[in-house]
């Protein structure tokens, strides 16, 4: 094995494995581990390079598998994919459930385990998919936390530190305005870079999952605050770097802004603006594609706008706000007055 698959293992034996059994459970299931990395590696490979995923979503898919094939050598003694059943899948979701995962957490295991079975069955290593019957618990509906529109513009506000015009305060104003015209992911917004933007046409090019590209309309004020950042801020920022950058968005030493610190942007400015909730690195694309949508826009539109595969996922934002809901009821309710 890959000293980083050495590595993964440790990490995964230590949560998954029993170090004080009887019989010296780490030699079990290290071997068995031996067994299963290769096809773990191709997989993992796949998934990398030719689908082309986010290194976050490859590391999940490997913990997932890691857990997965250490649980099975050592609570299932199995040694080869081939004999991997039906029931023991089952047993493995089942105990991933009643240990006390929440629901995505294990509808999140299950799909990695689906795809690398399917992977296998492709590519000739099992002569049937056994997880294909296995279905996935039903999880609780949950509408997406969504800033008014007030909230959302006492944010930006709060991230521009109310109109300062240093360098970290103009940046922070042009990347909360940027994300909230765009409903742009976080890890979409740090790796934008210049040949991405045409600020004449109004359009912005996003790079998203799967490598997948979209053109996104940027707004005015998105322009306005991009350019004052370009203009003002970002050339003191690169300054301070040991090279210029293509990335549109800096961190105070000149280097890229990474999704961590843009997380602590957007939470800095909630706390800044007194929102009650605690913001979150999806609350603008969600606060986004709902305000689209309750102003008129077209679920398909959204759709394309926001890079989702599926109309479905786009869906859950045409929910209707507790406000809404009270107004129309006292209009059209005759015993409401």
């Amino acid at each position: 094995m890959s000293s980083s698959y050495d590595k993964s293992f440790n990490q995964s034996y230590d949560n998954s494995c029993d170090t004080s059994s009887s019989y010296d459970a780490s030699k079990s299931c290290t071997k068995s581990y031996e067994n299963f990395a290769p096809l773990i590696q191709r997989f993992i490979a796949h998934i990398d390079i030719e689908r082309g995923l986010s290194a976050r979503t490859v590391s999940a898919y490997k913990s997932d598998l890691n857990n997965y094939v250490l649980w099975l050598s050592k609570n299932r003694n199995i040694r080869s994919i081939s004999d991997i059943s039906y029931k023991d899948i089952d047993a493995y979701i089942s105990e991933s459930r009643d240990c006390g995962l929440g629901a995505r957490t294990v509808a999140r295991r299950l799909a990695s385990i689906h795809e690398w079975h399917r992977f296998m069955l492709a590519h000739g290593d099992v002569t049937s998919d056994v997880s294909s019957s296995i279905k996935a618990p039903k999880q609780p509906e949950h509408l997406p936390d969504v800033l008014s529109i007030d909230e959302v513009n006492k944010v930006i506000e709060a991230a521009g530190n109310f109109g300062s015009d240093d360098e970290i305060s103009l940046r922070d104003s042009a990347l909360l305005e940027f994300l909230y015209a765009t409903g742009a992911r976080i890890s979409e917004a740090v790796s934008v870079k210049f040949e991405d933007f045409d600020l004449e046409e109004s359009v912005v090019k996003l790079t998203g999952k799967g490598s997948k590209q979209r053109l996104v309309p940027l707004g005015g004020c998105a322009i306005r605050a991009l350019k004052k950042y370009l203009q003002h801020a970002r050339p003191i920022l690169s300054s301070r770097g040991k090279r210029e950058l293509p990335f549109i968005f800096l961190n105070k030493r000149g280097n890229a802004l990474s999704r961590q610190s843009a997380w602590a942007v957007i939470a800095e400015a909630g706390k800044k603006a007194g929102v009650s909730q605690s913001l979150h690195p999806h609350t603008l694309r969600h606060s986004f594609a709902t305000h689209l949508i309750a102003g008129g826009a077209d679920v398909r539109t959204v759709q394309e706008i926001l890079g989702h595969a599926s109309v479905t996922t786009t869906q859950i934002y045409t929910h209707i706000s507790p406000d809404a809901l009270i107004e129309a009821y006292v209009m059209s309710h005759p015993r409401a007055k």
